[in-house]
């Protein structure tokens, strides 16, 4: 079931990716087949209020629901959905401490809090979803989501973002059962979580170039689907950036669309790879091994600002030819910058991809053969940096290292070193094996 208010967009309601995926008839554009997800219920609506139980009831769950908010979440959103639910269901109200961890030992609180219940409903965004989606997955139990802020595309993606051994992962989870977007509350949320949202948005560039890159140098998988269900709402998104903070409920029905979108297209694929290269595995090295003592930063809000240098560096890979050496970085090197619970996870991963002198001289012949095709693939799915920057900047978002509480040292040292993170070959990867990525993280 799909319910949504009219979108700004000017494609014909029938051809609407989001219904056509919710009716499972959405074609693949490359195999022509018929594509659906396994979300049975999405509302996206200017309000939600007084219809909040009879949309759980169409979900068919059993009798006692578990609500996990936070403290914040439940005072935005989550008493009102628990009021409503009393009048059909038997509810456990779980209301964590205000800005939880989304980390192991919180999804074994979640789980022994909900033994009893049939199902679990979040009333929140990345954390409080992340964990609830974890944990009714660990324990086979289906859940929704009710968001209280338009700041990631996780709500329908099949992943979940969860700290284990100071090791930020992406853990396999499920997609929701139903997922409710209720425009006014998206609206009011606090700026910085709009602003995070469109940084989580403005990614798709980055790693469609990434990924597509891996696919075309080492005959990775790749699909075209996780883009194309976004062509419609893009474009409408990156124009309408300032109205986001503004409270425009047309500005974040686009974002809201944006963000599910994009978390259906990982869900079809079973993967982050269409959301989550370069600019991520930045970002990951960041929040592992950032100041203890640095302010919070949302997640998209980060991603912005690394999304920007990422562009750049794709940008500087596709106006000059590449010519790749063999890596040098070695196990010990691992070992010493992350540590040995972390190293020990961290170098399997990044052995997979380390190039040796065999393997660079592959991939020197076919860049030597192909780069003209090949950089003119990735050129279309590329956009410029100056265009990224000035549509964060037209909301407000943070665009410099400084702006999210960070060194430009530590920054420049991610960008160095974030691909050692994980078996994902993106810019970065390139970018070092040619001998550039030190010099451009000193300009980026």
């Amino acid at each position: 079931m799909l319910v949504s208010s009219p979108s700004p967009s000017p494609v014909p309601v029938p051809d609407d990716p989001l219904t056509a995926l919710m009716e499972g008839r959405y074609l693949d554009p490359e195999t022509g087949e018929p594509t659906g997800v396994n979300t049975r219920s999405l509302v996206i609506a200017d309000t939600l209020a007084g219809s909040e139980g009879e949309f759980v009831r169409g979900l068919g769950f059993g009798k006692r629901l578990a609500v996990v908010s936070d403290t914040t979440t439940h005072q935005v959103l989550g008493a009102r959905i628990e009021a409503a639910l009393h009048r059909h269901f038997t509810i456990e109200s779980i209301v964590l401490p205000r800005e939880p961890a989304a980390d192991g030992e919180t999804v074994e609180n979640i789980r022994a809090a909900s033994a009893q219940a049939d199902a679990l409903i979040a009333v929140g965004s990345g954390t409080i979803n992340d964990l609830t989606k974890y944990a009714s997955a660990r324990d086979g139990k289906p859940y929704a989501v009710f968001a209280t802020a338009p700041s990631m595309n996780g709500y329908t993606s099949l992943t979940a973002s969860i700290t284990q051994h100071g090791h930020k992962l992406t853990l396999p989870a499920q997609a929701p059962a139903g997922a409710f977007f209720d425009l006014v509350i998206l609206a009011a949320a606090p700026k910085r979580m709009i602003r995070a949202g469109l940084g989580d948005s403005v990614c798709r560039t980055t790693a469609q170039t990434d990924w597509l890159l891996s696919h075309l140098l080492l005959g990775t998988s790749y699909r075209q689907l996780p883009f194309s269900l976004l062509e419609g709402d893009e474009p409408l998104l990156l124009d309408m950036a300032q109205d986001l903070v503004l409270g425009s409920l047309e500005a974040m029905r686009v974002l809201t669309r944006t963000l599910v979108l994009s978390g259906f297209g990982t869900a079809i694929v079973g993967s982050s790879a269409p959301a989550s290269q370069a600019e991520h595995l930045v970002s990951h090295y960041l929040d592992m091994l950032g100041p203890v003592d640095r302010p919070s930063v949302f997640h998209g809000e980060q991603v912005g600002v690394t999304t920007l240098s990422v562009a750049r560096l794709q940008q500087a890979m596709l106006e000059t030819r590449p010519l790749l050496v063999p890596d040098t970085v070695s196990e010990a090197e691992i070992m010493a910058r992350f540590g040995d619970e972390l190293g020990r996870s961290i170098w399997p991963e990044f052995a997979a991809k380390r190039l040796d002198a065999k393997r660079a001289d592959e991939l020197n012949h076919q860049i030597a053969t192909r780069w003209t095709e090949m950089s003119s693939r990735l050129a279309k799915s590329h956009i410029s940096a100056e265009r990224l920057e000035a549509v964060l900047t037209a909301a407000g978002a943070p665009t410099t290292p400084e702006a999210i509480h960070l060194t430009r040292r530590f920054y420049e040292e991610a960008l160095v070193h974030g691909r050692e993170i994980r078996n994902r070959y993106s810019v970065l990867d390139v970018m070092a094996a040619s001998g550039r990525l030190e010099l451009l993280s000193h300009t980026i």
